[in-house]
């Protein structure tokens, strides 16, 4: 299960009841921010879902709205007693911002790897330290799509493997020995005896995992429904609620609720999160009218959500 909390919804400048861009995704212990506007703190420490286990941190772009926040983060993620390395992601450009900001905040007890601009990154679980990137295997990938935004900006996807039911049946029938049962269970091959063993002998058919999409900061680009397709959660940034402010949504290079939704349609997801709004819009709910798109919830700070793989018989 993947546990999200949408931190803040807010774009632009933080308002006295919205924080600006920032979500925090849980599974298994492990956390994925995405995103670091102000206010990002805050609203960790109210549901208490702790600094330590934040194991990798994900920028869309370098506006401040969206990571202005990182400095202190980083600082309370050290004083939260980590001491294992931590990713930052983003897009061309995040390293040098990110070294810029840490200026005031240069003595951490834990090394920061950053990746720029990488279409596919493959993230491991170790029980120990956490999400580590591994270029092998994986329990959870994130691919990323460029955005049209006025700086460098990438949109990502979220894939959480769910692994194969082990096939008791199919291992006796294929006269796999009950040793190697464990190791073929991992989805490693095993060579006994003069013979190698594969998972296929031993596991049933692939499961469809959890797939989560995030889109801020940008005009719809004609490869982003596929891109999104099938998602069982669309993040997507809502800058405007009036379909009067397209032109100001296409001079910012934003959208409106409207193009939003027609993006989730287009890409078939299961359900759309609409975040990332004006300052000038103080009730969202205004607008419901221009959403096209029937699975929607308006984002509120400290929204949470949870995503449970689908059951499946096999």
């Amino acid at each position: 299960m993947l546990n999200i909390c949408l931190l803040g919804c807010g774009g632009g400048m933080p308002m006295p009841f919205r924080n600006l861009s920032s979500t925090l995704f849980e599974y298994k212990g492990r956390k994925i921010l995405l995103d670091c506007g102000e206010g990002t703190q805050v609203s960790i420490r109210m549901i208490s879902w702790g600094f330590k286990s934040i194991d990798v941190i994900v920028i869309s772009h370098t506006h401040g709205d969206h990571i202005v926040g990182l400095p202190g983060l980083l600082s309370t993620i050290g004083n939260s007693g980590r001491v294992d390395d931590l990713t930052i992601i983003g897009p061309k450009g995040i390293k040098e911002v990110v070294e810029n900001l840490l200026i005031i905040a240069k003595y951490l007890p834990y090394k920061i790897n950053i990746l720029e601009n990488e279409e596919e990154i493959n993230l491991k679980l170790n029980k120990e330290k956490g999400l580590e990137v591994n270029d092998k295997e994986w329990d959870l990938k994130i691919n990323s799509i460029e955005c049209d935004h006025s700086s460098p900006c990438l949109g990502y996807n979220f894939y959480i493997k769910r692994d194969r039911k082990f096939n008791v049946e199919k291992a006796i029938k294929n006269n796999v020995p009950k040793l190697l049962w464990n190791k073929l269970q991992k989805e490693n091959s095993v060579e006994f005896e003069g013979k190698i063993y594969n998972p296929n002998m031993v596991l049933g058919d692939s499961r469809r995992g959890i797939k989560v999409s995030f889109i801020t900061d940008s005009r719809p680009v004609e490869n982003m429904a596929e891109f999104i397709k099938e998602s069982d959660l669309f993040i997507c940034e809502g800058t405007y609620g009036d379909d009067k402010d397209i032109e100001k949504a296409i001079k910012n290079k934003h959208m409106t609720f409207r193009e939003s939704s027609n993006l989730a349609e287009k890409g078939n997801v299961k359900k759309l999160l609409l975040t990332h709004f004006s300052p000038a819009m103080i009730d969202p709910k205004e607008y419901l009218e221009n959403i096209e798109f029937p699975n929607y919830i308006i984002g509120e700070d400290r929204l949470k959500l949870s995503i449970k793989f689908e059951e499946e018989n096999n």
